[in-house]
């Protein structure tokens, strides 16, 4: 079996429409497993990319670039017998609240009733992490704003998507302790909100640095001068091959 993490978008808030939102699938042989974050041009290159809405979704965080395609997934789910409470959306526990009043929260869903926002979906709260076509994925708080309101996503021994957040060596020393492939929030220059490179190579020793593939990213100038100086950096549309995760699926019982 191969696994691929294929990223739909690699953009920041402000370069989303050039970039796409930052959105990945893991994929195996080439199926998509489950989609990260649903920005509103996340979306878009899903339905492109695989001819149909996502059957389960994993959400970082609520700032509106990794979770505005929602509101469009709950339409295209609530009228899809197929989907229609089955679309699985598994979110943080600590970010249900926030995920409520930032997308489900506005009075009447549907202008003629009769429907609430979380019909369409079956939402799956999670903590330490979940279980998702009978593989274990961790699930670990990152540094982006508030404690609390993001979170990184781990398939133990093939990758590991931090989601937006600073730097974090003190996680990534137990997250990505099997040789996992890195995606990173990257920009050429850091923020309060957002890694910089120049704060992951004061952070990270050579072993993290290398593992690493940057996305959420400012510009094509920005991703092409952190080549420059030696890093992987994710584009658009790009398939990467990761390792089998390390531990094998549950065997499931009658």
């Amino acid at each position: 079996m191969i696994w691929t993490l294929h990223f739909l978008g690699v953009g920041n808030a402000a370069a989303a429409d050039q970039l796409g939102s930052s959105s990945a699938v893991i994929e195996r042989d080439g199926a998509p497993a489950l989609m990260i974050d649903c920005g509103q041009e996340a979306l878009a290159a899903y339905q492109r990319a695989y001819g149909a809405i996502p059957p389960a979704v994993f959400i970082t965080h609520v700032h509106m670039d990794h979770v505005a395609g929602l509101e469009r997934l709950f339409f295209a789910a609530r009228f899809d017998p197929k989907y229609c409470g089955r679309v699985r959306l598994y979110v943080p526990a600590a970010v249900v609240p926030h995920l409520q009043a930032r997308v489900a929260d506005y009075p009447g869903v549907l202008a003629e009733g009769g429907s609430n926002f979380w019909d369409a979906f079956q939402l799956v709260p999670v903590s330490s992490g979940f279980w998702h076509h009978n593989y274990w994925h961790d699930v670990f708080a990152v540094r982006h704003h508030a404690p609390g309101t993001a979170f990184g996503l781990r398939l133990r021994g093939a990758l590991v998507y931090t989601g937006d957040t600073r730097p974090i060596p003190e996680v990534l020393s137990q997250q990505a302790d099997h040789h996992e492939l890195i995606a990173h929030d990257c920009g050429l220059i850091g923020n309060p909100s957002h890694s910089g490179l120049d704060d992951l190579e004061r952070e990270y020793g050579e072993d993290l640095l290398r593992r690493l593939l940057l996305y959420h990213y400012g510009s094509v100038a920005e991703a092409d001068a952190m080549q420059l100086r030696g890093y992987s950096v994710a584009r658009a549309g790009q398939r990467v091959i990761v390792s089998t995760p390390a531990v094998p699926p549950v065997q499931e019982t009658a």
